[in-house]
C-alpha cells in the first residue's frame, strides 16, 4: 500500500552538504524527512520559486527527453527504506505501459514537482521512518 504525500518543508544548512526535505502525508499526520544534497535543494527551490533557467538544467532535460521518448511521469514513489538510504522509483507510462526506473528520492521529488506528478510513499517505510 502507497501514500500520497506533498513537500512540507524544505530545512536548509548552508554549512552542511546535505539538506532535508519533507514529505507530510496527505490523508494523514505523518511526516517523512529524507536527507538530499545540496544540488538536489537547489534543483528544487529553484522550481518551488518559478524561475525557469535559460537553458534546462538536469532535471528538466530528464523530464523533457521521457516526453519525446513518447512516455510521461506518472507518478514516482519512494518504496524502500534500507541501512538508511531511501530508495524510489519513477513510474513512467508509455503506449498504456507502466514502466519503473530505479532513482534517488531526491531526483525523484524534483521530476515530480516539474511534472506536476503525485508523491507518494510505501506505508511500511512510513511506518519506519516517519513522524508523526
Amino acid at each position: 500500500m502507497i501514500q500520497e504525500v506533498t513537500l512540507s518543508k524544505i530545512k536548509i544548512d548552508e554549512n552542511r552538504s546535505e539538506q532535508i526535505i519533507v514529505l507530510k502525508e496527505k490523508e494523514g499526520s505523518r511526516y517523512l524527512p529524507v536527507v538530499i544534497g545540496m544540488a538536489e535543494v537547489n534543483a528544487i527551490k529553484l522550481k518551488l520559486s518559478g524561475i525557469t533557467p535559460p537553458r534546462p538544467l538536469t532535471h528538466d532535460l530528464l523530464l523533457s527527453t521521457i516526453g519525446y521518448l513518447g512516455a510521461a511521469l506518472k507518478h514516482i514513489v519512494i518504496d524502500k527504506l534500507e541501512n538508511n538510504t531511501f530508495y524510489a522509483k519513477l513510474v513512467l507510462e508509455r503506449d498504456s505501459q507502466e514502466i519503473q526506473v530505479d532513482a534517488r528520492p531526491s531526483d525523484s521529488v524534483a521530476l515530480a514537482l516539474r511534472a506536476g506528478a503525485p508523491i507518494f510513499v510505501a506505508e511500511e517505510v512510513l511506518e519506519e521512518a516517519g513522524l508523526s
